[in-house]
């Protein structure tokens, strides 16, 4: 049976935590800065996770993280 290949664009913005939780950055980071406020953009800096539900398709995508 050959090796599963990666889904590159996914593998670039989700990783796989040690306890199997899927980590994400945050949406509404890129540009129109000026008008968000700093607490808002603040808390969009830290990483989110992913629900169970879509959970289940990222890691099918990343078989080997």
């Amino acid at each position: 049976m050959p090796k599963q290949k990666s889904h590159k664009a996914t593998a670039k913005r989700f990783s796989v935590t040690k306890s199997g939780l899927v980590k994400r950055g945050q949406a509404f980071r890129r540009h129109i800065l000026t008008k968000k406020t700093t607490k808002r953009k603040r808390n969009l800096r830290k990483t989110a996770f992913v629900s169970a539900e879509e959970a289940r398709t990222v890691k099918k995508l990343i078989p080997y993280n």
